[in-house]
């Protein structure tokens, strides 16, 4: 059920899911500009928002 108004949008992707290092991707929320970096091996894997030297969320302007 894709959509063209996809709430997240990739904006890097690198890795290999199966080896040690796994994959790893940032994704922007295109609502809210906040960027989450997303890291996936074999069967786990784990989401946070990646933040500035401030701990404030990185945010790309949308628009």
């Amino acid at each position: 059920m894709a959509r063209n108004d996809d709430r997240f949008q990739v904006v890097f992707k690198e890795g290999f899911q199966l080896k040690d290092e796994g994959f790893r991707q940032i994704m922007v929320d295109t609502q809210t500009g906040v960027n989450y970096l997303v890291w996936k091996s074999g069967y786990a894997g784990g989401i946070t928002p990646l933040l500035d030297p401030d701990g404030k969320p990185i945010v790309t302007k949308i628009g």
